[in-house]
């Protein structure tokens, strides 16, 4: 009987009760056995005071194995000698250990348990193996001919073939957990959706005679808020709760609210209008927000699963953090544009304004073209740190003096240039006393650090005059108060020209 591990079986050439054309032409492997020892051994155990027969054989691998023993096979099929690959009964019956294996036990104490209490017949199944070492799943059943049932000395088995069967099943589950793995650890932040309730409000809309589902919104964005409560989650990778900071699932499904938030109703929007015009398979960029509320710049790409075309039941959202590439090339640009050691801008975007004043004929546009004075001694004599630090100062300084409509920018090591457009002569000026003012609060806070000298030159664009003619106005002027720095400091009358 092919369910079970045994060291020791019988084979009785009786006369089997079946028509021997009948059994033997039978195209399932069918056995004809003897339970009668099983039964008696039930019998002593029962005198014993054992109730729980499926305990008691747990207990003693080798009280279930002993009971196997017991079993007769009395005939088998050619089916039977087919699948096994048996020439006959003998050879079959003397290769029983090769067949059953203990680690089909379990299924024989389970086939025990239910004759133990009085069926007469039983099921399971199992896993057997051929004379060559082949594995093969089958599905057993065993019940006991009519006039045996108290004895059960006859006992028909049948042993069906569902290898094929087991593997499908076998495999199925293994991509579904290789599936499951890789949604799980992937990289990539990943959502599946059920979007079918949407899919169910695009379709009333044409239903209703819409046509145009951009205008529809602009009429209507409610509709869009309805359709974004629409969405249900139905899970999420651990790599989206890492990116938004989320400790579970839970937590980050029910504070949605705080990571789509600020512009996305308006890319939502957009990912409706493509689902609209069938667009099933879409990408963009969003700003999400991490629970800590910090932006999470992303590629979204939204697909619409195979098989669930007709319903969006299953949708996945990939989500791509972008957001280190993007601060990557905000800095890029903030070095494009910006002197990094004062926090000014830089010269290249200096003659970018230039021309760009110029382009719009922006008038009045004053302009300061300012110098630190005696950079290069306090350099050599107090070191390079030092002259740093002043020009860090001086950028602080001329940032406020500029304000927000104007500009200042480093362009040059101890050079600097102010911009301010539509600032006329008497505004101008008034920057002048302002930047005055501010050195001497600075000075006076880093007292015990070589102060600011500066040399300022000014100008205002006149009628017919370029922009650039009036920088070199600035730049005339400003050198004239150099000269007038340095040779006061020859005479020893060093002072500050501010």
């Amino acid at each position: 009987m092919p369910r079970t591990a045994r060291s020791t079986f019988n084979s009785a050439r009786e006369p089997a009760p079946l028509e021997p054309d009948v059994f033997d032409l039978a195209p399932i492997a069918m056995w004809l056995e003897d339970y009668s020892a099983v039964i008696a051994q039930f019998d002593a155990w029962r005198e014993e005071g054992i109730t729980d027969i499926r305990a008691f054989l747990g207990e003693d691998p080798r009280r279930a194995k002993a009971c196997a023993e017991k079993i007769r096979v009395l005939q088998v099929n050619a089916a039977t000698l087919k699948l096994f690959g048996a020439r006959d009964q003998d050879e079959l019956v003397a290769n029983m250990p090769v067949i059953f294996h203990d680690e089909m036990m379990r299924t024989h104490i389970e086939e025990l348990s239910q004759l133990w209490s009085g069926g007469t017949r039983f099921s399971s199944v199992t896993t057997n193996y051929t004379l060559d070492g082949r594995r093969l799943d089958i599905k057993l059943r065993g019940n006991a001919l009519p006039g045996h049932e108290a004895t059960m000395d006859r006992v028909l088995v049948t042993t069906e073939d569902i290898t094929d069967t087991a593997d499908a099943r076998r495999q199925a589950v293994q991509k579904e957990l290789e599936a499951q793995g890789i949604f799980e650890h992937s990289p990539v932040s990943l959502w599946i959706e059920d979007f079918s309730r949407i899919r169910h409000l695009l379709e009333g809309l044409r239903q209703r005679g819409i046509s145009d589902l951009r205008v529809f919104l602009d009429v209507h964005p409610e509709f869009i808020r309805q359709c974004m409560a629409e969405i249900r989650v139905l899970d999420i990778n651990q790599a989206t709760l890492t990116m938004f900071g989320a400790p579970d699932k839970s937590t980050l499904l029910h504070s949605q609210h705080l990571i789509f938030r600020g512009d996305f109703e308006n890319h939502f929007r957009e990912q409706l209008i493509e689902l609209w015009q069938g667009n099933l398979f879409h990408s963009r960029e969003v700003v999400n927000y991490a629970l800590d509320g910090s932006e999470r710049f992303v590629i979204m790409q939204f697909s619409v699963l195979p098989g669930h075309q007709g319903s969006w039941s299953r949708v996945q959202v990939a989500l791509t953090d972008i957001t280190a590439r993007k601060k990557a090339e905000a800095y890029l640009e903030y070095l494009g544009k910006h002197d990094v050691l004062t926090g000014l801008r830089n010269r290249a975007y200096h003659i970018e304004a230039v021309n760009r004043l110029e382009r719009m004929s922006v008038r009045p546009v004053s302009v300061l073209i300012v110098d630190l004075n005696g950079l290069k001694t306090i350099n050599d004599t107090m070191g390079h740190d030092t002259g740093d630090g002043l020009l860090r100062r001086l950028g602080e300084v001329l940032s406020e003096a500029a304000g927000e409509e104007g500009s200042a920018a480093r362009i040059g090591g101890d050079e600097f240039a102010v911009l301010l457009p539509n600032v006329g002569r008497s505004a101008s000026m008034t920057t002048m006393e302002t930047i005055d003012r501010l050195v001497k609060l600075n000075n006076q806070y880093y007292s015990h650090m070589p102060q600011l000298q500066l040399a300022i030159g000014h100008a205002t664009i006149r009628d017919g005059e370029t922009l650039e003619a009036t920088i070199r106005r600035a730049d005339e002027r400003m050198y004239t108060q150099k000269r007038e720095y340095y040779a006061a400091e020859i005479k020893g009358e060093k002072k500050s020209v501010a």
